[in-house]
This record gives structure tokens, sequence and C-alpha cells, in this order.
């Protein structure tokens, strides 16, 4: 493989470019006095979890969301006596010096999307039940039936957009993977070309009435649906010559660390392609607790290149397609011992740093020694690769606990066995003596229009960079494998010098989280020294788990609360989770309304929904099983209908 790897311009219909940044320039949009898109700064929002009605109370939740960095914020109007009060709460802000753009969250209720328009900044509609209550009864449409709906929704549609043009209110539609139209659904399923479709058939209603104040996205609590939705959404925007701007967001994405890696996958990786204008993080947590983490997010792009400033927001196509970024496919590869080949991702941490005459260390990364016994006792989240550099262990490692070496070192084992090399490149060329079974070679992303390599066999790549748009520099050493198909399996290795937790968290799911949302990739390494085991563990996983490449835990689609939320969410959630979190690979959603009910939470297996004071209704995906429990007995039963599909398991 000789000097294989020349650099090459890459470019996709659905961002300027895939090899450096370059932001997509996309329509301005005023929405009062703060301008989005365009050449504006990523802007960063929240919405208010506290009932409309009470004014005061919306009103002091929105101002420590301002000030935890929220520079517009969305409050729900779920009926037209919320979407009037908003004229109270907006009037309590001025008068308490806030000027903060306010923005009506509306389903299924034209009436209150018209009132809220005459009073708020900007107002969201949902494409698939705007005008529309979700019944899953029609699912079968002849091409005339489909056009006649149509004709019905733009006639409810166009009140709507004649006020915001005459009231200067901008809109958001915002199409969710769970909620699309029956009509939607009966032509494209719920994929992301349906949820593309769902948004383009009102925009161009929009656009016939000569209305352009839009902002547009595509969410979805499955960050490869997301990230699929909102790329071939540009592409078809661009056909038709329209660039609004993005709002960019996974929804129902949970609570603390998960929640947060989440997020930063889908939206992180629509961020290293330069797409997005404004991001909200969706979080099962308290608002103000939101912007900080959108923030850190788009803070990472402020100092990244300002070329697409002068870029036409046009891109070009691919000169070479060897992946699709609009469907999951991972990359072929050959199978070297358990890396590559079908086998899962696996989780690779530098442990040369710690005690290595303590067996107990290994507890954070998944193996708990029991001195009594002299074994191991391995967790769901046990990690499969240990790199020890030049350093040796006084104990024995478990069985099935593979160490790494530099190679030097490894030469000088007397045993080698489950024991293997992490060449350099010269080293892997210049040497004579290899493992017979499995050899890591380490390779800068840099400087692969260098590379050569021969006798590939048994080998799996250690694949860094340090450039500041690394994902996309990494990107391009797999496309170059692709395009000479090199089936070499790939470890994916980034390096963080003094990060909090948060930051690290944030930054390594968006750099991680990307290439393995595009199919790229047979193992994880967060290189952090600063940083403890646990944590660069469990992010790893973490990151695998958002990305659905590897599943080792319990997965929760858990909505952020609003003022439609008919129980504490966060305490039932973290309920839920203390009675399930054992069930690996199983999907529970927990949604505070029926609006964000068995639409929303299309991925989950199981279903826990609030559908009134005290009454909770329980799903099988989207099937509803027991309707109007107690809120008391609703867990209890949740687990009955858990086991009596066979899918519970007792708690070690």
């Amino acid at each position: 493989m000789e000097n294989i790897l020349a650099k090459h311009e890459l470019g996709g219909g659905y961002c300027n470019s895939l090899t450096q940044y370059s932001r997509f320039l996309t329509r301005e949009v005023n929405i009062g006095d703060i301008a989005l898109g365009g050449h504006n700064p990523i802007r960063i929002q929240s919405m208010t979890t506290t009932d409309t009605m009470d004014t005061i109370g919306t009103v002091e939740q929105t101002i420590r969301m301002i000030e935890s960095g929220c520079e517009y914020v969305r409050i729900t109007a779920p009926s037209i006596k919320e979407a009037e009060n908003l004229a109270n709460i907006k009037k309590e802000l001025r008068y308490r010096g806030y000027n903060v753009p306010l923005i009506a969250d509306i389903h299924f209720t034209p009436n209150a999307a018209e009132m809220a328009a005459r009073i708020v900044e900007k107002v969201r509609v949902n494409p698939g039940n705007y005008a529309d209550k979700k019944k899953f009864e029609n699912l079968e449409y002849t091409q005339e039936a489909y056009t006649a709906e149509l004709e019905r929704i733009n006639k409810k549609f166009i009140p709507l957009i004649k006020i915001c043009k005459e009231y200067g209110t901008a809109m958001r539609i915002g199409t969710n993977h769970g909620s699309l139209s029956d009509r939607i659904m009966s032509h494209y399923g719920d994929t992301p070309r349906g949820m593309v479709e769902s948004a383009m058939e009102f925009m161009r209603m929009c656009e016939a009435e000569n209305y352009y104040n839009l902002v547009i996205s595509m969410k979805a609590s499955n960050t490869q649906v997301m990230v699929q939705a909102y790329r071939l959404l540009v592409e078809t925007m661009v056909k038709e010559g329209m660039n609004y701007p993005l709002h960019l967001g996974v929804t129902e994405a949970g609570d603390g660390e998960d929640g947060r890696i989440k997020s930063a996958v889908g939206i992180g990786t629509l961020l290293e392609d330069g797409l997005g204008d404004t991001i909200r993080v969706s979080l099962t947590e308290d608002p103000e607790f939101e912007a900080p983490v959108a923030k850190a997010l788009a803070d990472r792009y402020v100092f990244r290149s300002k070329e697409s400033e002068t870029k036409s927001s046009v891109s070009q196509p691919s000169p070479t397609k060897t992946y699709s970024p609009y469907a999951y496919a991972r990359r072929i590869t050959e199978s070297v011992q358990h890396i590559g080949g079908h086998h899962h991702p696996v989780v690779m941490i530098d442990v040369s740093a710690e005690n290595l005459k303590d067996p107990y260390f290994l507890s954070a990364v998944g193996y708990n020694y029991s001195a009594g016994l002299d074994k191991y006792n391995l967790a769901d989240q046990a990690c499969d690769l240990a790199f020890l550099g030049d350093n040796l262990p006084s104990f024995s490692f478990p069985g099935n606990l593979k160490q790494v070496y530099n190679y030097q070192t490894w030469l000088g084992l007397k045993d080698k066995n489950n024991c293997h090399p992490l060449f350099s490149l010269d080293e892997f060329n210049e040497s004579v003596v290899k493992d017979e079974h499995l050899n890591f070679v380490e390779i800068d992303a840099a400087h692969f229009n260098h590379l050569s390599l021969h006798q590939l066999i048994n080998v799996v790549f250690v694949l860094k960079t340090s450039a500041n748009h690394g994902m996309a520099e990494q990107r391009e050493f797999f496309v170059a494998l692709q395009e000479k198909n090199i089936q070499v399996p790939v470890i994916i290795k980034r390096t963080y010098q003094e990060y909090d937790a948060d930051h690290l968290q944030l930054y390594a799911s968006t750099d991680f989280g990307a290439l393995f949302t595009d199919g790229f990739g047979d193992g994880i390494w967060i290189d952090a020294r600063n940083a403890g085991l646990a944590l660069l563990n469990s992010t790893s996983f973490g990151i695998l788990q958002a990305t659905r490449t590897r599943i080792s835990k319990t997965e929760y689609i858990s909505c952020p609360s609003c003022g439609r939320t008919l129980f504490d969410l966060q305490e039932t959630t973290q309920l839920i989770r203390s009675r399930t979190d054992h069930l690996k690979g199983l999907k529970i959603g927990i949604m505070g309304c029926i609006v964000n009910g068995p639409g929303e939470m299309a991925d989950a297996d199981y279903g826990y929904v609030g559908t009134g004071p005290d009454k909770i209704t329980l799903y099988r995906g989207q099937e509803v099983v027991k309707k109007n429990v107690t809120t008391a007995f609703a867990l209890d039963e949740l687990i009955d209908i858990i086991k009596g599909d066979g899918n519970w398991v007792e708690k070690e």
C-alpha cells in the first residue's frame, strides 16, 4: 500500500466541505432584536417548564434561563388561554428590563398559534400535528387523497402565515421524528426523508405566500436519524433554492451524563460540518442547566475558520462517494481477533499512569477484583483493551482484557500471552518480529499521504490527529481506505489536554460521535491524562450507546419537561431508572404528556406517558397496553408488562 492515501478534496450535497470547517451560509431571520442565521453567532435557547398560566413563575424561570446564557426562550401554548397569557408574561419581563425574544410552542391548535403570533417574536409549529390529531388511523392514501389532505392543511395554515407577515413574527417549522402525520407516514414511513418532506410541504406553503422568516428543525431521539434528516433537509433546500437557518437539537436526550453525550453526538456531528444556527439541548433537568451545555458546544466553533462567510451556501457534490451521509452503513472490515468485522466497536483505555501493583484500580474500567476468590467480575461496561505503554503490572490481568505495550517493551516480555504491540509506522515497516495474532499501528491522519505499509495481516490501525478540525481529517483517512478497498480495522484516537469533565465529554462525543454516526471506526480511545479512568470508560461506552453502535445499558428516552408535563419528570425518571437500569439494551420512553408521547418515543420498546392528573398510560412500542393507570401503581404495571414479554431479568 504505497502512497495510496493522497489528499483530495471532498464535498457533500449537504455542506460546503467535508475536509475543512466552513459554516453553511443561511438566510438571516430577525427574531425580536436578535438576528439568527447569516453571519451571526450560533444562538442559544431553551424552553420553560412552568405552567404557562403561572405568569410570575414563568417570568422568574425565564430570567434564570437568560442569566444562564439563553438568547431566546420558548414557552408552551397548548391552548388559546395560554397563548393569551403570553402577553402578561411578556409585559412582566419587559417591566423587569428583559427584552429576550419569546417563542410560542404550538401543537395541534391553529387558534393558539394565531393568537401567539400577535404577541411573541416567534412561533414554533410541528407540521406533523398542526391542525391534526394524531390517531394513526389512516396509513393508506391515494395520490388524490394525499393532495386533498395537503389542501386542507394549507387552508388552515395560511391564516397563521398572514398574521406572521403582518406582525413581523418569525416561525420555526419543527419536524419531530415520532410525530409525523399519517399522510407523510403513508408515503415515506417514519424515515429521515419523511421528516424532510413533512417540513418542505409547509415551507413551500410559506414561500407561495412570500413569507420567508423561517427557521427549520429535524429533531429525533435517535442520533443517526436526526443527523441524516438535517443533512437531507439541507440537500433538499439547496436543490429548491432555499437556505433557511437551522435549529439543532436531539429531542428527549435524557439527563445527566447520558443526556449530555447524546446531545453532543447529534448536535456536534452537524456543527462539525458547518450546519446549525441555533441550539437547544434537551435535558430532563431544569432549563437553566441546558444553556451552558449548548454554549459549550457552540463556543468551540468561534475560533474555527471564517471561510463560510465568503463561500457560497450551495455545495458541490462529492467527486467520489464511498459512503452515504444519509443512511447508516458501517465500513466493511476484516476482523482481527475481536476487532472489526461484525464485532461491536471496542473500548481502549490508557492505564499506564495507574498503580500497576494494585488490581483494584481496574474496577474503574469494569473489572471488579475479588481478593478472596482471586478473580474478576465483569460489569456491562468493561473495557476491551488496556494500554500500558512501557510499564509492567505485578499482578495477573483479567483473561479477557487485552494488554497493549509499546513495541520495544512488548519485544522484551517473557510471556506475551494476551499481550500485543503498538508500533509507530516506522517501527512496523522496519521490524522483523511481529505478533502472530494482533498488531496495532499508530498513524497520524495528517501524514497519510506518506503512508507506506507492508504485510497488513493481523493489523489494526490506531488513527490519531492533532488538527483543530481533526474529525474531518480522520474522516478523509477512512474515505481513502474505502476508495482503495483496504479493510483494515481502525481504532479512533483523540488526545485532549486540560479539559474539565463536562467539556471533555462534550468534545469527545462530538469528535468520535461524528465518525461513528457515519459508520467509521472499530474502536474508541479517548486519551486524556488528567481525566479519571471511570470518566474515560463511561464516556467511551456512552458515545457508542448514543451512536447506536454498541448497546451496553438501558436507554431512557426522556423529554425535557415543559408546561404541559403532568408529573415531576426528574423524580419519575430517577425512580424508573432505579428499578430498570439493569435491563441492558432496553429503551424506555418517559414522557410528560401525550404531545411528547408515542410519537416522540418512536424508538422506545416501552413507554410511560402522562395522560391526566395522577394518570399514566403505558405503551409497548407505540401500542397502548394500559390506559389511565394511577401513578402510584404505574411503574409496577410497567414492570409487569416487561416481565410478560419475557424481557425482564432480575438484578444481581
